[in-house]
């Protein structure tokens, strides 16, 4: 059998990585996690510098998943280089960091330290985070505000860019073609989705934002349907996500037209579901007599 996937000349063990935000940068999952079995390791939003987030309460649990506000928290892209990467080069895997900022010039600062570190394969890009007030949200949810950012991105990029759509949208084709148009060489869909939680009994909000991201089991169909709306648009590679819980899930996003998946919210729930998804993948692959896991990418029209 072969399990390898090509992302923008890329080309990955197998099609599951990791969702940015819900696994560190590896480092916290190794553990329990063998991240050499992992077609990629997608880092935690890397920024220009050190990140407070959110104020708590950041996390609270929903029917069928989490919300989230975590207001991508993270200690810059300094701690970054001198901690994270060294560690994930310890790995056969590929190492794509996720990106995120404020302004357009914060994400050309950390694409350009980055542009000389050869051990990252491919950068994603987050400009998709519902609950950071600044930047995400005016360039997640506007076609031409995409395409200028990612235009600008690619100028200062030595690597591959993915574009992380949000789901927060009318038409996700629109966004996908506009980020096609400004030069990314592949997507990866869906963010998070907007929710909201109140407790009647305080009658306060769960979370301090008000609002967070939604993750986990009960988002999969919007995200499969985007997905496979995205495929069709565009004649780049899409990575596929939301609410993957097992091999079957990710299955279905190939299915849809997803060169590969990752998996996020069912990290926080069983810490093993990547490395089992790998192996349930194979398992699949080996029931129905797919000789390439590529025959089944985009298999459902």
């Amino acid at each position: 059998m072969n399990t390898q996937v090509t992302i923008a000349g890329v080309t990955l063990k197998n099609p599951v990585m990791t969702a940015s935000g819900t696994f560190g940068s590896g480092m916290e999952y190794s553990e329990f996690v063998d991240l050499n079995r992992l077609g990629a390791v997608v880092t935690k939003g890397v920024a220009n510098a050190p990140w407070p987030g959110n104020p708590t309460p950041r996390v609270a649990e929903v029917y069928g998943g989490m919300l989230n506000a975590i207001g991508l928290q993270n200690p810059g892209i300094d701690v970054f280089l001198e901690r994270d990467i060294p560690f994930l080069k310890q790995y056969d895997t590929k190492i794509i960091v996720n990106v995120c900022g404020r302004t357009v010039e914060d994400y050309v600062d950390v694409v350009e330290r980055l542009s000389q570190e050869k051990a990252v394969s491919m950068l994603e890009i987050n400009v998709s985070c519902p609950n950071v007030k600044e930047g995400a949200i005016a360039f997640g949810q506007k076609a031409d505000a995409l395409f200028d950012i990612t235009k600008e991105i690619k100028r200062h990029a030595n690597q591959p860019v993915i574009m992380k759509l949000s789901p927060n949208v009318t038409d996700i084709a629109e966004m996908a073609k506009a980020a096609e148009a400004a030069g990314a060489d592949a997507l990866s869909l869906i963010n998070t989705i907007t929710g909201m939680k109140i407790d009647i009994h305080t009658r306060r909000f769960a979370l301090a934002n008000k609002t967070g991201g939604m993750s986990g089991p009960a988002i999969k169909p919007v995200a499969v349907r985007m997905v496979y709306q995205a495929a069709h648009a565009v004649g780049i590679p899409v990575i596929g996500m939301g609410g993957i819980a097992n091999a079957e899930d990710a299955v279905e996003f190939l299915l849809a037209g997803a060169t590969a998946v990752s998996i996020g919210a069912m990290n926080f729930v069983n810490p093993y579901t990547c490395q089992e998804v790998v192996e349930g993948i194979e398992r699949y692959m080996e029931q129905y007599h797919v000789e390439d896991v590529k025959d089944l990418i985009g298999a459902v029209a």
